[in-house]
């Protein structure tokens, strides 16, 4: 289940973050979790599954038109078990009656991914 960031997931949304490759670098994950707690257009979930945080998606929103799916990540140990697929279907329910939901130049791939019919496994 999708659940809102708070600060108490600091640690544990940056370790998340910190598998996409474009946010392994400290400086630039802090920055982005600083942005996530301060820009009222950028929204953090994070996935939780049997009491464990196990995933992050990160949503932008662009000119009160676009939700921008910029981050998805989910721990390792849990990838291609579906989880990834269902942050982002999760997140466009959340969306659809507000903005066109759709993915920045990063996480394009994933989301086409996900939205094919009969793709029965994520790759993240």
């Amino acid at each position: 289940m999708l659940i809102r960031y708070k600060k108490a997931f600091e640690k544990i949304a940056m370790g998340l973050l910190s598998f996409m490759p474009e946010e392994r670098d400290v400086k630039k994950l802090q920055q982005t979790i600083k942005a996530y707690e301060t820009d009222e257009d950028w929204h953090l979930f994070l996935w939780k599954q049997d009491d464990d945080i196990i995933g992050a998606i990160g949503i932008r929103i662009d000119n009160d038109i676009n939700a921008v799916i910029q981050h998805v990540s989910v721990n390792p140990s849990h990838r291609n078990t579906g989880v990834g697929k269902q942050m982002v279907h999760s997140v466009k329910h959340m969306y659809e009656d507000q903005y066109a939901v759709c993915a920045d130049a990063i996480t394009e791939p994933f989301i086409n991914m996900c939205d094919e019919k009969g793709h029965e496994e994520d790759q993240i």
